[in-house]
């Protein structure tokens, strides 16, 4: 089970909307390490539940490898405005649209790092131009859909949001003793400001978005050959175990995209969270062995 993110940016990091050509996103900004030679710049999507928090603990130690970080709620998460109701507007196109567009706005090529559902909504904009990214990795995120168990997890998530509103839920997920597992985190033993910030983010989401993303986890087709026909070089990222996408499945994806293969001892779905500084090492390690030509 993963740990909850921290909802305290380090330390330089700075959170603001960054307006782009399809509206503004709400970001947490950490520039390198001014003492570290700089080394490019990272944009982090993340998944299912998630937000931009749950980078949190990966920003300092990219920083001192020389990486500016920008984590982003993507359209309808957390912090980034959305449409209550139109599932239309989180079509897995519109959100992959939304990507290119904050890469655009950052000015700069980007390192794409996606996880879970953030790694298809990346995969998805790569798809459509890779020319604004310099490597794309895949962190806990699998070559289509998600685990039959976690079908039914999210299945039972969106029945609920059909009768339901987003508060009732929560309270049915907290009276239940059922985390979150697929993306968010969400651990019962968070201390109390820990279940209020994720109370918060919960209450947050449209719960359009949470339909629409939560039924593309669910039909998710494999696109892995489309992506591996792409000039860019692919980094698979995940922890020991994960119960979203086996880690067979993680392995043979690696194999056919060709691609660097990082397991992190000790971490399950979200070793962003359960082991930060073994990922932000074995992501900086892979970004430090990309040319900006894009061969790793």
């Amino acid at each position: 089970m993963s740990r909850p993110p921290t909802f305290v940016p380090p330390p330089g990091a700075r959170a603001y909307r960054l307006r782009t050509a399809r509206g503004e996103f709400a970001v947490v900004d950490a520039p390198a390490d001014a003492r570290a030679e700089a080394r490019g710049t990272v944009l982090l999507l993340p998944g299912f539940t998630g937000s931009k928090e749950d980078f949190n603990p990966l920003h300092e130690p990219l920083a001192a490898r020389g990486y500016r970080t920008v984590a982003v709620d993507g359209r309808g998460q957390f912090e980034s405005d959305g449409p209550a109701d139109d599932e239309s507007a989180y079509a897995q196109q519109e959100l992959a649209l939304d990507v290119l567009a904050q890469a655009t706005a950052l000015g700069t090529p980007v390192h794409l790092l996606g996880h879970s559902l953030g790694g298809q909504i990346a995969r998805a904009a790569v798809l459509l131009d890779h020319s604004p990214f310099v490597s794309l990795t895949l962190m806990a995120s699998g070559p289509a859909q998600i685990s039959a168990p976690q079908q039914q997890r999210v299945k039972l998530l969106r029945d609920a949001l059909a009768v339901m509103s987003m508060a009732e839920v929560w309270e049915a997920i907290q009276a239940a003793e059922l985390p979150e597992e697929t993306d968010t985190g969400t651990e019962l033993d968070a201390g109390l400001d820990d279940r209020l910030d994720l109370r918060r983010r919960w209450l947050s989401n449209k719960p359009a978005q949470l339909t629409a993303t939560g039924r593309q986890l669910c039909v998710e087709p494999d696109r892995v050959a489309q992506l591996a026909a792409l000039p860019l070089p692919f980094h698979v990222l995940s922890g020991a175990r994960d119960d979203t996408w086996p880690l067979p499945l993680l392995d043979d994806m690696a194999v056919r995209l060709r691609a660097r293969r990082t397991v992190i001892d000790g971490a399950e779905h979200s070793p962003n969270t359960d082991r930060p500084l073994a990922t932000a090492r074995a992501l900086a390690d892979f970004w430090d062995g990309v040319t900006p030509g894009g061969d790793g």
